[in-house]
């Protein structure tokens, strides 16, 4: 049963992502629950948590000024996955447990970026505008796509939703799975299906795709920045699922319009929302072999129920005054030492 939750004040942010589950289930807890779209300012913030029990958020930044400055907070959850917008470092000076929800689209957001690869693979977003068009196209070169069987994908990062991916890839469509992760031996690589590779650009000239499943902190920021989009094979397809600022986002888009890239499929963005002018990326929506995804990959029916259901968890866990648990390995989190428990 989830305790008495009268007396509790909850805010959560990025209210444009529907929970209605969450919200009805803290509501009739007794739980006063305030929600804050993602253009929320930091004076907005900072005053609407101020006496506030527990932060849920998804991408709204959460900084040192809010942390500080929030007397009754007891834990921040974030309902997804990626925890760069959360001042860490000001949340554990405080012995605020942060937690997040790892697990809940590691098979979604595969599938979405298969889904994304095979778009580009197979011209999908030209041909389609062709249909709509004209009602037809003929096999004329203009339309020639290509196969992934047979090829090479390069993961940037190979944890859950990059191990998904390397299964799909390499058992379903027969393709040759190289990863770049410094977290995994060979050994764990190789159990995933994956040949590990210890330089970066090394394993960028073998690839006819590449996907990026790593997750953003200072030391990955541009991870693949200009010199990296330089050693891939020209021709090559790029996909991002996980955060935009992994790439180097200008030198995409000249690595594009140059024609060095084939294409690229992209999900996340160092700026978001995206817009078809104003935006340093609106170049992109021109482009017939780039696909733009809203952030959305993670979106279906179930992985949200799955989201829905472990948000409520780790918020009962925290408002009921115990251990919250912490699922993910990222040793960002497992550093926490106040009000958490470890997976295994």
């Amino acid at each position: 049963m989830p305790p008495d939750l009268h007396a509790a004040r909850i805010v959560r942010t990025d209210a444009e992502l529907e929970l209605p589950h969450v919200d009805a289930r803290l509501r009739a807890a007794g739980a006063e629950l305030t929600l804050l779209d993602g253009s929320v300012t930091v004076d907005t913030l900072a005053a609407a948590t101020r006496e506030a029990d527990l932060i849920l958020m998804c991408y709204t930044p959460i900084p040192e000024r809010v942390i500080a400055g929030a007397s009754r907070l007891k834990g921040i959850v974030k309902y997804g996955v990626g925890i760069d917008a959360i001042d860490l470092e000001a949340a554990r000076s405080r012995q605020i447990p942060v937690v997040n929800v790892p697990e809940y689209a590691e098979e979604t957001v595969a599938e979405g970026a298969v889904a994304l690869l095979l778009a580009l693979a197979k011209k999908m977003k030209p041909l389609q505008r062709e249909m709509d068009a004209k009602g037809w196209a003929w096999p004329t070169q203009r339309w020639l796509a290509r196969d992934l069987a047979g090829k090479t994908v390069g993961l940037i990062g190979v944890g859950r939703i990059g191990a998904s991916m390397a299964r799909m890839l390499g058992q379903g469509f027969r393709m040759r799975v190289l990863g770049f992760d410094p977290f995994l031996d060979r050994d764990a690589l190789a159990r995933r299906g994956v040949e590990k590779c210890d330089d970066l650009c090394a394993m960028l000239t073998q690839c006819d795709a590449v996907s990026l499943h790593a997750v953003l902190t200072p030391a990955t920021r541009h991870l693949v920045g200009e010199r990296e989009l330089r050693c891939m094979k020209e021709g090559a397809l790029v996909v991002n699922v996980s955060r935009g600022e992994l790439i180097d986002e200008a030198a995409l888009v000249a690595a594009l319009e140059s024609g060095h890239l084939g294409g690229a499929a992209l999900d996340a963005y160092g700026d978001e929302p995206l817009a078809r002018s104003g935006h340093p990326l609106s170049p992109l929506y021109a482009m017939d072999n780039v696909v733009l995804w809203p952030h959305l990959t993670f979106y279906t029916a179930e992985a949200m129920r799955r989201l829905e259901d472990e948000t409520l968890e780790r918020s009962f866990e925290i408002l009921g005054g115990g251990p919250v648990l912490v699922k993910s390995h990222d040793p960002r989190l497992r550093a926490q030492r106040a009000g958490v428990r470890f997976a295994d």
